[in-house]
């Protein structure tokens, strides 16, 4: 038994270590993951909404040196409960979302290792396990070296993790694993490959024969049947490929020039998904940027999800003489963790990518 509480003693840590720190790397995006699973729809507390940052930040710490804990085996009764508790919690909310098909990716690890709801649900329950083999034996957990070291490896850890999350927040993360990273062309991300495969649906068509309501079920031809017909389902068994990039469109007074923005040697695009909660002190430095990026021949763009009087505020408040275009407010927040971030495109390709306090880096 003390080798089974071992393995699963380093398991478990280590698996806690690694979701924790692939989030902290990224505590903006799971900030907006906790916001999905706040809002009306799933669990319907949206009072939380406006604390997602700080509730993500803090989980995540706590996650990642609750692994810390459990490997150098200190206040083990505390750890162990805590484990309990936070697998109980988190199996109950990814069956949740996975039965009801509330949440399409429960955010465990990040945009790392994109899980489904039911695939995240089986993880967890694989690990409630081994909490509970450890739970039941913390006898066998022993302290990995000398106590009177345990407190200040804790401290340690706390303060590196809030180190590290100040840093991410005020520049962007130090791991990018979304499809709009450096090096990447973003038209070719959005190419669906010859041969790919493609969703498959099912049609329950509803017909009235001869006075009784009968469901006939196939893969899309009319049913060859005498009778009323009433209606039709259609219902998708199987995914077809989506391509990383499927959210992607510039809309502007000319229409969709997504194209035309992809094409473009050079292209200077400022991201702010929401003007209303865009961080107003990095504006002069933008400003300032898209002054520089027009002397050396950048288009200057900016994409928001906000409508056109708010635009014209925040171009009105600090004198920005740029275009603005609309885009989808999820694709935003994906292309960059900042409100605003700054891109350099060189026909497409992503070729820097910062956030506004970073915007003296950009280089033209």
């Amino acid at each position: 038994m003390k080798a089974i509480v071992g393995i699963c003693r380093i398991l478990v840590g280590v698996l806690f270590i690694f979701s924790g720190f692939i989030k902290l790397n990224d505590p903006v995006g799971f900030s907006y993951k906790l916001q999905e699973y706040f809002s009306e729809p799933v669990l319907d507390i949206p009072a939380l909404i406006p604390f997602a940052l700080i509730i993500a930040i803090l989980l995540v710490i706590f996650e990642l040196v609750l692994g810390i804990m459990l490997l150098i085996g200190f206040a083990r009764k505390f750890t162990s409960w805590s484990l309990l508790l936070m697998i109980i919690f988190f199996t109950f909310l990814t069956f949740y979302s996975a039965y009801f098909n509330k949440v399409t990716d429960c955010g465990c690890f990040g945009n790392a290792i994109p899980l489904t709801p039911w695939e995240s649900f089986y993880k967890d329950i694989v690990l409630l396990i081994l909490i509970l083999v450890m739970f039941f034996n913390q006898k066998y957990i022993e302290p990995l070296f000398p106590q009177k070291y345990h407190k200040w490896a804790i401290f340690l850890s706390f303060m590196a993790c809030f180190a590290f999350c100040y840093h991410v927040l005020m520049h962007l993360p130090m791991l990018d694993f979304r499809p709009y990273k450096i090096g990447n062309n973003i038209a070719e991300k959005m190419v669906v490959p010859e041969g790919a495969q493609e969703p498959v649906y099912e049609y329950q068509w509803k017909f009235n024969i001869d006075g009784e309501e009968k469901i006939i079920t196939n893969q899309g031809a009319y049913p060859g049947v005498t009778g009323e017909f009433i209606g039709v389902e259609t219902v998708q068994i199987e995914e077809g490929y989506v391509p990383p990039i499927h959210d992607f469109v510039i809309e502007g007074p000319e229409g969709d020039i997504t194209t035309d923005i992809l094409t473009t040697d050079k292209v200077l695009m400022f991201v702010m998904y929401n003007i209303r909660s865009t961080e107003m002190e990095g504006y002069q430095a933008i400003q300032d940027l898209a002054k520089e990026a027009r002397t050396k021949n950048y288009r200057v763009i900016a994409l928001t999800a906000s409508g056109e009087d708010l635009q014209a505020k925040l171009q009105e408040k600090f004198d920005l003489d740029f275009d603005f275009y609309q885009a989808d407010e999820t694709a935003l927040k994906t292309i960059v963790r900042a409100n605003p971030g700054i891109l350099v495109l060189r026909s497409g390709t992503v070729e820097q990518k910062k956030h506004w306090f970073d915007a003296s880096d950009i280089k033209l």
